[in-house]
């Protein structure tokens, strides 16, 4: 432990300069702007669930941020998740390829619709599905038919592809898009962690059919709970809406409801915590692109390996990230930082190792294991003394 006292003494001291003292969260939300005022008018209009203003204006916004021309409220990211993939009519006993790097809630939404997860490597750069890895996949085991791709292996269709945007780092979309084009597949974004991420000037999440969007309370940006469905297909758009709210039609006072339908709406309370906090994405993105800053800068000259964004891209660096040299050298560095109040986190197990998943198709999984035991997340909390 003195080793690596030694070694990462000066980046705890860091973490200190920009958090001050006490316990230091992973990411905690800030509340600096019209939040209070905004739930008080919500109450005060007694439009507290899933109709009123705020729904509408929070839906406007995510428009305007994300270049989307449609955007959907949903309850949360992964009531966000599960609805894309039924938009994109991933059934029963369909494969979904995706990454074995994320949080779980990506393959739990799989899991809803009874498909089955298919895991393909992520790259150590983006910490996203590798491109390359997803064509080997399919030009090993899939093939195209009148009716779709399906897995030569197992018979199955291969219906969508879900990649995801890890810590708020853009993976490569082109490539995946073009990749799923060729071969006939839904494409559908996790973009979870990264509201404010770009690849050129095209913001994550709207490279695919749908792309989906987490406000849950350690996000940038958050509204408690809270999740949005994006995309530019105004049929889908329409289902979504229909689909979330119940299927019920529209009628004054008749309650018909034309199909199963999902209680996914986003409630209006939780509507106007994320308007207000919208309204300050741009400067939270300025002040967590300079603690990202900091650190890389930090570890540039301790010799400390940090996740940096690819050229060409904008990360919003929802989480800094950095990589120990080992699993043990991880794990000491954890417990060193936990004793001092600095609450690091590693990445998520992954996923073909959590018990529900255990029997899913796995390609080869170099990088995603290599990373699993070496990334260690910052805390990057919005800092207000800046």
């Amino acid at each position: 432990m003195s080793e690596i006292a030694e070694k990462y003494r000066g980046l705890i001291s860091l973490v200190r300069e920009l958090y001050g003292s006490g316990a230091v969260p992973l990411h905690e939300p800030r509340f600096l702007g019209n939040e209070k005022r905004y739930l008080a008018d919500c109450i005060d209009s007694t439009f507290v669930s899933s109709v009123g203003a705020y729904v509408t204006r929070f839906e406007g916004m995510m428009r305007e941020i994300t270049g989307a021309q449609a955007a959907i409220a949903t309850v949360n990211g992964t009531a966000a998740l599960h609805m894309a993939l039924i938009l994109s009519d991933v059934r029963d006993g369909d494969e979904v390829i995706t990454q074995p790097l994320s949080f779980v809630a990506t393959c739990n939404a799989i899991a809803y619709q009874r498909a089955h997860p298919v895991f393909v490597d992520v790259e150590r750069d983006t910490l996203s599905l590798s491109p390359q890895a997803l064509r080997l996949f399919l030009v090993e085991n899939a093939e195209r038919r009148e009716t779709g791709c399906f897995n030569r292996q197992t018979g199955r269709r291969i219906r969508a592809v879900v990649p995801m945007h890890t810590f708020g780092l853009p993976g490569r979309m082109d490539a995946i898009s073009g990749i799923c084009a060729e071969w006939g597949i839904t494409l559908v974004e996790d973009a979870a962690e990264s509201l404010g991420s770009y690849i050129g000037a095209k913001h994550t999440g709207t490279f695919g059919a749908l792309g989906t969007f987490s406000f849950n309370g350690n996000k940038t940006v958050t509204s408690g709970g809270g999740g949005c469905i994006v995309t530019d297909d105004p049929q889908l758009a329409a289902r979504a809406k229909h689909l979330t709210t119940t299927a019920k039609t529209p009628h004054a006072w008749d309650f018909h409801h034309d199909e199963v339908g999902y209680n996914y709406r986003l409630p209006n309370l939780n509507a106007a915590l994320a308007c207000a906090q919208l309204e300050q994405l741009p400067a939270f993105l300025e002040n967590k692109r300079a603690t990202a800053s900091r650190y890389a800068a930090y570890c540039r000259m301790a010799g400390i390996p940090f996740m940096s964004e690819r050229a060409g891209t904008t990360s919003n660096y929802w989480l800094n990230c950095i990589q120990a040299d080992s699993r043990e050298e991880r794990d000491a560095v954890l417990a060193y930082s936990h004793a001092q109040g600095i609450l690091a986190r590693p990445a998520w197990v992954l996923m073909p190792q959590l018990p529900a998943f255990l029997n899913c198709y796995s390609a080869p999984l170099e990088n995603a294991l290599w990373l699993a035991d070496r990334l260690i997340s910052l805390p990057s909390s919005v800092r207000v003394d800046v």
